[in-house]
């Protein structure tokens, strides 16, 4: 069962630039005003063999977010509900700041897309083979890697949404998931070029983007509930 952390001010506050920084992407998703719609329910088969499928063209996309926004908010969930050993006051406003709005990012595609389409992604279990969470660089480095695979996806999913409102939803979202990938890579190092690395940003000064097939590829390993998807109506 989730569980809020409020975290208590005991003298050390964050950074007050970079806490504004995260809040301007956070609740703006909740009061946009942007609702899904126009999602055709064409007869689905929801099941595969006992898999579901994300289904085809912007419903797919839809569907496909939303496992990665499940995710997140389940890596961040464990994250705070037991923060690693010696944990800065900073470290866990960071982490509680990201958690709320990856539940917001999970809540606003489940109400969505329910609301357009019958078609929706059951609730998923995730596996972190790997990861020890008492340990602060392996909880940093899962959270980068997490956050670095949502960027990429939302950016290489944005040329199959046909629906501009949908588009513009996923825009806004990305945006906000960049802000978490630069915050959790100036952690790791400090004072560094690191928040908008060469691994990250192309020569053209732009984000990675990265294929449907290829983000399942590298964040695979988390799912323990299966999906499928056909690949040629999603990328």
């Amino acid at each position: 069962m989730e569980k809020t952390i409020n975290v208590s001010n005991k003298g050390a506050t964050l950074d007050t630039n970079r806490r504004n920084f995260l809040k301007l992407g956070g609740v703006g998703l909740v009061v946009a005003g942007l609702t899904l719609a126009g999602c055709r329910d064409d007869n689905y088969t929801n099941m595969n063999d006992g898999v579901f499928d994300l289904g085809n063209g912007d419903v797919g996309i839809l569907n496909y977010a939303y496992a990665l926004e499940q995710l997140e908010a389940d890596f961040y969930t464990k994250v705070v509900n037991n923060f690693y050993a010696g944990i800065s006051m900073a470290e866990q406003e960071l982490f509680t700041d990201l958690y709320h709005h990856e539940v917001v990012h999970r809540d606003f595609f489940k109400a969505a897309i329910s609301g357009a389409t019958s078609h929706v992604l059951p609730t998923l279990e995730f596996k972190y083979d790997g990861v020890d969470f008492n340990n602060r660089n392996s909880v940093l480095a899962t959270a980068k890697a997490l956050e670095d695979t949502g960027v990429a996806a939302y950016n290489g999913a944005g040329k199959y949404i046909t629906n501009l409102d949908y588009l513009v939803i996923a825009g806004k979202i990305v945006s906000v998931e960049a802000r978490h990938a630069s915050a959790i890579r100036n952690i790791i190092n400090p004072g560094s070029a690191d928040f908008s690395g060469d691994d990250v940003i192309d020569v053209n000064g732009l984000d990675l983007a990265k294929e449907p097939k290829d983000i399942v590829m590298a964040a695979g390993g988390f799912f323990k509930t299966p999906f499928t998807w056909k690949e040629q109506n999603i990328g």
